[in-house]
């Protein structure tokens, strides 16, 4: 069997790298960049950060700021009707994943307009042009969606998420500058960072990994659980640190996907609108017990990732410890324990149960699942 390696072509990193934006496009012969981001980032001076750039080049833009949380058939739509008016030839994704994967579809529809009713982007779909070219930039260290072949959107409709698998969609360029990410609250940076680690987590123990990716999930979890309680008080090094880490994550799990956390965690943010990230946080605890039989002695390396010390551990131990590194590390960042202070109700959970059965991210997880099992750790969760 061959395993397959997807990376970005291009990638930046460290305070300061959104100046290469400019001469990328320069490079690229860009004539008008299409910048999609949120409202937030408008206000909040972050995307200025890019614009300003723009306009001292004298790089013609346009802004579409439209992109929400768990972002929508709808929006995705909507950006696609303004690249197309707008004359742009690439687009600029600020943002955490939400601008990201709104830019990734919107990039796919427009290159393969046969899949404009964007829920046929569902699954590993086989497009046959490469998106419009994305220059990526996170605001936030978490998705990873920079340099993955992976995007997520909402079908509010039928409340559900689906994950699209699709390497045309990577962008060609990544910029990760820990300045952008300085603007970020204690609570996003928390959840982000959780969402991160639930990467690395579930990519060293999901049914595709292998030698490479678990290089880059081992490492990432160290430079995470080591990061992430000094980013949340917004230490530069803790910063840039982990804007390192998360991409390291995206490395790997774009190439070997991941499990029944994320298969979870979709359907909360279909219901709900629960943040990403704070659904994966408050799961992925419950998911490594009921998981543990079935990892063989990896948890063992993740705990000690963790910088647990396991010397004279049994394997229940070891697998005991790495679970409680993890709820540690989420208590100490402020994350809910349970599902019920994220708003879950209880009536829902069959139907919670049944939408992450049907997931696509279900699949790789390596203990085997049925609608049942999922329920049962809903219930516990709970």
């Amino acid at each position: 069997m061959a395993n397959r390696m997807i990376l970005n072509e291009t990638s930046y990193f460290g305070a300061g790298a959104v100046a290469e934006i400019v001469s990328e496009a320069k490079k690229r012969d860009f004539k008008k960049a299409l910048v999609i981001t949120d409202k937030d980032l408008i206000r909040f001076n972050v995307a200025k950060k890019v614009t300003d750039l723009l306009d001292d080049s004298g790089m013609p833009y346009e802004i579409f700021s439209d992109v929400k949380a768990n972002p929508t058939v709808a929006v995705v739509k909507k950006g696609v009707e303004v690249f197309s008016k707008s004359g742009a030839d690439y687009i600029i994704a600020i943002g955490g994943g939400s601008s990201i994967d709104t830019a990734k579809a919107v990039g796919i529809i427009i290159a393969n307009p046969e899949y404009s009713d964007v829920t046929s982007l569902e699954g590993a779909v086989d497009t046959k042009n490469p998106c419009v070219p994305i220059i990526a930039v996170p605001t936030t260290a978490g998705t990873a969606a920079e340099v993955t072949i992976n995007y997520v959107i909402t079908d509010e409709e039928n409340k559900r998420k689906f994950v699209c698998v699709d390497p045309h969609d990577i962008p060609i360029v990544a910029v990760i500058d820990s300045s952008m990410m300085s603007s970020m609250p204690k609570g996003l940076t928390a959840s982000t960072g959780m969402d991160a680690l639930t990467h690395a987590i579930e990519g060293y123990t999901t049914k595709g990994a292998w030698e490479l990716t678990d290089m880059m999930h081992l490492k990432a979890i160290e430079i995470i659980s080591r990061s992430l309680r000094a980013a949340c008080d917004n230490d530069p090094i803790g910063r840039e640190d982990m804007a390192l880490g998360q991409y390291i994550a995206g490395m790997g799990f774009s190439n070997v996907g991941l499990g029944v956390v994320h298969g979870m965690a979709h359907p909360l943010g279909a219901f709900y609108d629960t943040p990403h990230g704070i659904a994966n946080a408050v799961l992925l605890p419950y998911v490594m017990e009921y998981n543990a039989p079935c990892t063989g002695d990896k948890f063992k390396d993740i705990a000690e990732a963790m910088d647990v010390d396991t010397s004279g551990m049994s394997e229940s131990e070891y697998r005991k410890a790495a679970v409680d590194a993890v709820r540690q590390l989420s208590k100490d960042v402020g994350i809910p324990e349970k599902l019920r202070e994220i708003g879950v109700k209880e009536e829902d959970l069959p139907a919670l149960a049944q939408s992450a059965f049907e997931d696509v991210c279900t699949g790789g997880n390596p203990r085997e699942c049925t609608v049942e099992s999922i329920l049962e750790i809903y219930k516990t969760a709970y």
